[in-house]
């Protein structure tokens, strides 16, 4: 769909065109330069153990992990420099790294680690989606540098989920209410709500000094505008993968001179449906919605050809996730006829199907401040009419959708999966969880328990080649009872004027790697 512009914007793109891809002025002859960057609403509070409104970015800017995911899908020591598996699985011993303080100056070290993960223990019923939490039993700490987790019983995921941002990260203890204080290499210091966040560099920082002093995040929620702050010098980088500018406005900047990438697959974009709910809870809608929706016209004209095709919940280099699914070819003719045949017709002058006098009607729920969602959500309401199938859509902000999540009240609704480290143990794991899409989804089927039942062996399973069979069972089930309808794997795209260098992208979709980029005049 193409994207409309106003006079003003176009005149602030050739201004921008004409600034030699937004120069910034921000950090010119400073000692301690500051990046500009933005996100569509400020950081939040920043509790470590906290979700929403806390933004995951800026959690894992201040916050570490003992073990960190890298880009290759390995693990790499971090807060810990070691560690070892005791033979049946359950004990986890981890030697603490010397001379890590956190940015108010306490030592980090085994006991300050130790509260911050009895303190998600003594809260296990807010963090019940993440298996480990349920399963570690106790924490113990030897000596200064010794770290133990015992669990219940053999958990495979650990060291995956100790990588995640939240809630196994590592705050002072000591750290007054409501006051961020992590070992990572930035500070919050500053917050005006609907207009910025400041962090500084944090001066106790263990590893290598960031380039910047400083990273200055503005709060523009509007795409268009985001572009517009890029070109006229306001901001320094726009990154992300949660539709910070549309696939189109990116390839504007790049054809005009901005430095621009795109990251590696890092999840997988995609529709659940709820099989609870009439008329999704018929597997013949649901299969017949897969082979209506023309995916790679998607991608080319949506998209821009910045997303691979997906064809199933986890992209084949995910874990346990390379079974050969194979999606329904698009076929709206066959999707016509599926539907005819269980009892959907057309009447006489109509356009919407019908069965006993129902409509054929399904409500497609998509976050409201995502310029790209409305886009696809739009697309996928076009090509249903095409067979007969009303889509209502149904606009949301970020509270009232989890609502909405949380209570099962859509037919459809945009349910991406979180990509590495979660992918796919975590994001199956709250599968079996009220409050999550992806349970309410499932509902309706008649082989939900044998799923959930199903997603606890395999998450305790130690022996790798049952452990691959579990999984096979469980996404070749969901696969085939046509729960989602994936769409492209998401990647994260990047764009940056010519002054700042060594733009990267994190490892997961939620991170942003501030700490190695640097202005192009070199580091301070």
């Amino acid at each position: 769909m193409k994207q409309s512009w106003t006079k003003k914007q176009l005149t602030l793109w050739m201004i921008g065109a004409c600034l030699s891809a937004g120069l910034s002025t921000a950090w010119a002859g400073d000692a301690a330069p500051t990046l500009t960057y933005s996100w569509p609403t400020n950081a939040g509070p920043l509790d470590p153990r906290g979700y929403s409104p806390n933004q995951m970015y800026a959690q894992a800017m201040v916050y570490e992990p003992l073990v960190r995911y890298t880009a290759q899908g390995t693990l790499e020591p971090w807060l810990a420099t070691s560690w070892t598996v005791s033979a049946d699985g359950k004990t986890y011993t981890f030697t603490l790294r010397d001379g890590v303080t956190f940015s108010d100056g306490s030592l980090f070290n085994a006991a300050a680690a130790k509260a911050n993960l009895d303190a998600v223990l003594a809260n296990s019923k807010r963090h019940q989606w993440m298996e480990l939490v349920s399963t570690l039993e106790r924490v113990e700490a030897p000596d200064e540098h010794t770290l133990v987790l015992v669990l219940k019983h053999p958990y495979y995921p650990t060291l995956m989920e100790l990588a995640q941002v939240r809630p196994l990260r590592f705050a002072a203890p000591e750290a007054k209410p409501g006051v961020p204080v992590g070992t990572g290499p930035w500070v919050l210091t500053q917050t005006r709500r609907g207009e910025f966040d400041r962090f500084e560099r944090n001066p106790h920082y263990w590893g290598p000094k960031p380039g910047y002093g400083s990273v200055l995040v503005k709060v523009i929620s509007d795409p268009d505008s985001r572009a517009i702050a890029l070109q006229t010098g306001e901001i320094d980088l726009i990154q992300g993968a949660d539709g910070e500018i549309s696939p189109g406005t990116f390839v504007r900047l790049r054809d005009s001179g901005f430095k621009t990438a795109i990251s590696a697959p890092l999840a997988t974009r995609t529709v659940a449906m709820n099989t609870g709910l009439a008329p999704t809870n018929e597997l013949a809608v649901r299969q017949a919605i897969n082979q209506a929706v023309d995916k790679d016209t998607i991608i080319a004209k949506v998209l821009h050809g910045q997303e691979p095709r997906a064809d199933a919940l986890f992209a084949s280099n995910m874990p346990y996730a390379d079974l050969g699914l194979k999606a329904l070819p698009y076929d709206p003719e066959q999707a016509k006829k599926n539907l005819e045949a269980a009892g959907w017709k057309v009447p006489e002058g109509k356009r919407i199907r019908e069965k006993n006098g129902q409509p054929l009607s399904i409500e497609l729920v998509f976050l409201g401040p995502s310029a790209l969602q409305k886009n696809l959500a739009e697309i996928i309401q076009g090509e249903l009419a095409k067979v007969g199938i009303d889509v209502k859509l149904r606009a949301e902000e970020d509270g009232a959708l989890v609502q909405r999540q949380r209570e099962g009240k859509f037919g459809m609704i945009f349910a991406d999966t979180w990509g590495a480290p979660y992918d796919p143990h975590s994001f199956v794991s709250s599968m079996r969880y009220a409050g999550h899409a992806d349970y309410m989804a499932q509902l309706g089927l008649p082989m939900k328990a044998a799923i959930d039942r199903k997603i606890a062996e395999v998450l305790g399973e130690t022996d790798a080649g049952k452990r691959a069979d579990d999984y096979r069972e469980i996404l070749t089930t969901l696969h085939d009872q046509a729960v989602y309808l994936p769409i492209s794997h998401l990647t994260a795209i990047s764009v940056s004027g010519k002054n700042v260098d060594n733009v990267q992208f994190g490892s997961t979709l939620f991170d942003v790697p501030f700490e190695v980029m640097h202005p192009t005049t070199g580091k301070p």
